[in-house]
């Protein structure tokens, strides 16, 4: 083996602790990386698989009612390579705890040969009686404890029904189990679906030869957009209420939002911790040369030349890289498959498609590469300025000067000791803007899990204590007229009541669409605060609209601008609406109107299809039995459905926690020894003035102290400003992130980053007992 080769080893060996720091630094990151790049790529394929077997709708159509014949036209539409009626609606389902309330979807089951969004079956047989027999949705079954053969009771239009399951099964429709858009997040045990026959769905919802959903499958490059408008053309005189295509579809949207988070992920969290690497290796080599400056005098005079040697440190670095880049991508292949694996318990996918990209594993690989030799390259630069015959003597030490504190009459105050502390904080000002800077990297990662924590948690506290004022949200099966509160009203105890029209509409400003939820209220209410932009409470005009942030994002408008409403109801034209105000709402995008205005536009004075109030006490058993009451929700059952997501988040929130603890160890433990290997000289002194071995080690952990203090500080901007980035990128067309952290968080924070500076000090203390002080000044002396 080479000398030079001999003596990198040396290296290695005696600074083996940062070795180990820096490699897991880019473990981390390269980790990071590889895992979910392919986590997501294997989701992704794994879910084009599942739509791609099971026939995925291209276009859904909810209708009022449409016959037979209606589903007949479309199929004779050019584009349209098959298309299929079916009849859903969301039921209340009886369980055992009277107290527990739970909603299930009932969709009728094709009796075509070709199936569109075929199910998936997990066990269990086929339905022999159409009217006594259903399946259930896999997640729904499980969470409830159902099994194969059991029974099941909804209820639907105020009567029970009582249904054996003959098979447990999965939809590409439902992959994401979601009640709707308001929902945000699955409750499998809440809300559920159940597939019975055509025959049974028509005879008990009254729907006999009619279906209130048509789903289409397209020809194979067909034009949607195109497409979509000869269906509504064609289902016009029948009533449409909402028509999108599948990459609107709520399942698939929340599915394809989590890929690209994931990707999003990867393609930022990794470099974070490369730089990072890199810089502690850069200051690493470039203090390592400065202490080998007579070794280095050596080797040129033996004839090594300025690229020898160069190349020779920057293998230290390129070593690094390697075995960092070793485990990461090692763990981040394993862990890709666990990852994919995850999502698709979590996702409902039941066609897992695991593969291993070599492509991303060998991108890692480069990726560690050219920052480890980039690295290696700056740090070794200052080799070409040593000449070997100035390099057999010491370097001389810089001149000093006193500082600003010194030339006050406060100096005379301060100990000896905090006086060696705060010299030596002025003296190495870039170890000091380095350390304090890693500090506050670390202090801003360390905020993300409570960011993210707290930010979830606003968002339904917002949404559901602020925003919404109601307890409960009725909806009717149909539109009704209004007298039907009265109805309401003699059934049970409220405090305030009142009614409310929802209707999906395509709004349209310039070029740019959407299908959203449009909400009639009386004016006069107090179920909905609304606030605008400036956090002033406004209150719905008698004309004109409300129309939520994220909404108007995605338009590009502002208020006093004008939007058209485009009504799929018979009879009825698109109309042009002004903005009055843009509304601050965290969950889901809506637009606001006043009720007697929206029934004049859309339908007829004194139709509604839903109610909200307030109540001190349940209502929903009382409301059970009621005809034409599709569903009751409550406020505190969905806050109920958050708490358990809380939870659920703990496991994600630990590993960001642990990421960020080995970033702050790594960049104060490899400061600290770089220190204490430089100061030698300084400590030895110490030793002979009386210090002991623990005075001195405490001397380092003040020093590293001010530096976290002052790292905190500066963590705090930086830490809200890649928290405003992340909510920037991460806020959805369903939800919005606001950087809005309570000081407990804060505190939180800048608590786990002092520990993890602790660590890191309690790894240097043996290094400052092992220290030969005695060598040290025979060293210097000679």
């Amino acid at each position: 083996m080479k000398k030079m080769n001999v003596r990198l080893l040396r290296m290695i060996t005696q600074h083996v602790g940062q070795f180990i720091a820096i490699s897991l630094v880019i473990s981390v990151g390269l980790l990071t990386y590889v895992s979910f790049t392919m986590a997501m790529v294997n989701l992704e394929n794994s879910l084009n698989y599942y739509y791609e077997v099971s026939n995925f709708a291209d276009i859904y159509v909810e209708t009022l009612k449409v016959p037979e014949k209606g589903v007949v036209d479309v199929m004779e539409l050019d584009g349209v390579f098959h298309a299929q009626g079916r009849i859903q609606y969301d039921v209340p389902l009886k369980v055992k705890d009277e107290d527990e309330k739970v909603t299930v979807r009932i969709e009728s089951l094709p009796t075509d040969e070709y199936k569109i969004n075929d199910l998936y079956f997990y066990e269990g047989t086929e339905i022999k009686d159409p009217n006594k027999d259903a399946y259930v949705y896999n997640l729904f079954a499980n969470a409830r404890n159902m099994v194969v053969d059991g029974k099941i009771h909804p209820q639907i239009l105020g009567e029970e029904y009582e249904l054996n399951i003959k098979a447990f099964v999965g939809s590409p429709e439902f992959v994401y189990l979601m009640e709707n858009e308001q929902s945000l997040l699955p409750a499998p045990g809440k809300f559920g679906v159940i597939f019975v026959s055509e025959e049974f769905a028509m005879n008990s919802f009254g729907m006999n030869g009619y279906y209130n959903q048509i789903l289409i499958k397209a020809e194979p490059g067909t034009n949607l957009d195109i497409l979509q408008e000869r269906v509504e053309d064609t289902l016009d005189r029948y009533g449409i209420k909402r028509i999108y295509q599948k990459k609107d579809q709520l399942s698939h949207r929340m599915v394809y939002e989590e890929i690209t988070g994931g990707q999003k992920m990867a393609q930022t969290v990794p470099f974070v911790f490369l730089l990072v690497a890199a810089s502690i290796m850069v200051v690493m080599i470039s203090r390592t040369v400065k202490n080998d400056r007579i070794s280095i005098g050596v080797f040129k005079s033996m004839g090594y030349s300025n690229k020898e040697i160069v190349i020779h440190y920057m293998k230290y670095c390129v070593l690094i890289g390697f075995v960092g880049a070793l485990i990461g991508v090692t763990l981040g292949a394993l862990s890709a498959a666990g990852l994919a694996q995850m999502y698709t318990g979590f996702f409902a996918i039941p066609y897992l498609k695991i593969r291993v990209y070599p492509q991303y594993l060998f991108g890692a690989v480069l990726l560690s590469g050219a920052f480890s030799i980039g690295s290696g390259l700056i740090g070794a630069r200052s080799v070409l300025g040593i000449h070997p015959a100035e390099s057999m003597r010491p370097e001389p030490p810089k001149s000093g000067h006193r500082t600003i504190l010194e030339k006050t009459r406060v100096w005379k105050y301060i100990s000896f000791t905090e006086k060696i502390v705060i010299r030596n904080l002025l003296r190495s000002k870039r170890r000091f803007v380095f350390i304090t800077l890693g500090i506050s990297l670390t202090y801003a990662i360390v905020m993300v899990p409570m960011f993210m924590t707290n930010a979830f948690g606003q968002i339904f506290s917002d949404h559901y204590s602020e925003f919404l004022r109601m307890d409960y949200n009725i909806n009717f099966s149909e539109p009704v007229k209004d007298s039907a509160l009265n109805d309401i009203k003699g059934l049970v105890d409220y405090r305030v009541i009142s009614p409310k029209l929802e209707y999906p509409f395509e709004v349209e400003h310039l070029w740019r669409k959407k299908i959203v939820t449009v909400v009639g209220m009386p004016s006069s209410t107090d179920l909905y605060r609304f606030k605008n932009l400036d956090g002033n409470h406004v209150r719905l005009p008698s004309e004109g609209l409300f129309i939520t942030e994220g909404l108007a994002k995605l338009l590009e408008v502002q208020k006093g601008d004008w939007i058209q409403i485009n009504t799929f109801i018979p009879g009825r034209d698109d109309i042009s609406v002004e903005i009055i105000a843009v509304i601050d709402q965290s969950l889901g995008m809506n637009i606001y109107m006043d009720l007697p205005f929206m029934q004049e536009q859309f339908l007829e004075p004194n139709i509604i299809n839903g109610a909200m109030l307030t109540s001190a006490n349940p209502i929903k058993d009382e409301l059970e039995d009621v005809p034409k009451i599709s569903s009751v929700q409550s406020s505190l059952d969905l806050m109920g459905i958050f708490k358990e997501f809380l939870q659920l988040t703990l496991a994600s929130i630990s590993v960001l926690i642990l990421f960020a603890g080995i970033l702050g160890f790594a960049i104060v433990y490899n400061s600290s020894i770089m220190s204490v290997l430089e100061r030698r000289l300084e400590f030895s002194s110490l030793r002979v003035m009386g210090f002991k071995k623990n005075e001195i080690f405490f001397i380092l952990v003040r020093e590293n102290m001010v530096m976290t203090i002052l790292g905190i500080i500066l963590g705090i901007p930086i830490g809200r400003a890649m928290l405003y980035g992340m909510a920037e990128t991460f806020s959805t067309e369903l939800y919005s992130l606001n950087v809005d952290i309570p000081l407990e968080s804060y505190v939180a924070s800048g608590l786990l980053t002092l520990v993890f500076v602790l660590l890191a000090q309690v790894a240097t203390y043996s290094r400052i007992h092992r220290l030969d002080f005695i060598e040290a000044l025979k060293n210097r002396m000679t």
